[in-house]
């Protein structure tokens, strides 16, 4: 296991992203293995302690350890304060979007590691990259990814969602905006979600995924 986690790989290639994606997996990895190791240690009879706990300690010790730690106070630092959803806070930078995630849809920064994962690989021109963990010390742990600011862009009509998931092979499913293949399903890809820029590329900036 390579320890030294904590700087994101810039991105300017699928060799970069490659490496970014494998650097995401590793701190999910890692984050797993402290976990197995408190429970382990603290055995089966604490109650009082749920897993979502363990993840929190974990993370917080790791990325204190690692050097990728944000204290919550800090996190205006990182830009100008964007939209907020049920899920992000935002905050706009010259060319990035920061995301401070409070794990209200993954329940769970491992899952939510792994979900970006699988955003990275059905979804390139929007990869994520991993910037660090924010929190108060002792309580709430949120991470901080980063994605890529699409400029001069508007939501994109269902139409056209549902046009360009069939072009990367998914098939529609009866809810709007939820679509599946033979690996990935994907849902909540409403106009809130997809944007279209000034050229007509369309960007999947934030959707749910899971295997099948």
């Amino acid at each position: 296991m390579n320890h030294d986690l904590s700087q994101p790989i810039p991105q300017g290639g699928d060799g970069a992203q490659e490496a970014e994606n494998s650097r995401i997996a590793a701190i999910a990895d890692e984050l797993e293995r402290l976990c197995a190791i408190h429970e382990a240690q603290c055995g089966a009879g604490r109650t009082n302690v749920t897993p979502f706990d363990i993840e929190q300690q974990a993370a917080e010790r790791m990325a204190k350890e690692q050097g990728f730690w944000i204290p919550m106070l800090d996190v205006f630092s990182l830009g100008v304060p964007g939209p907020s959803g049920n899920e992000n806070d935002t905050y706009v930078a010259e060319k990035v979007i920061y995301k401070i995630n409070n794990l209200f849809n993954s329940g769970s920064i491992v899952r939510l590691l792994r979900k970006i994962l699988m955003h990275n690989v059905i979804f390139p021109d929007t990869a994520y990259s991993f910037h660090g963990f924010a929190g108060f010390d002792g309580r709430s742990v949120q991470p901080v990814i980063i994605q890529p600011r699409v400029a001069n862009a508007h939501p994109a009509n269902q139409i056209i969602i549902d046009t360009y998931m069939a072009a990367l092979g998914f098939e529609k499913k009866d809810k709007v905006g939820h679509f599946i293949n033979e690996t990935y399903e994907v849902w909540d890809l409403l106009p809130r979600n997809v944007l279209m820029d000034s050229e007509g590329d369309i960007y999947v900036v934030d959707a749910e995924i899971k295997k099948n």
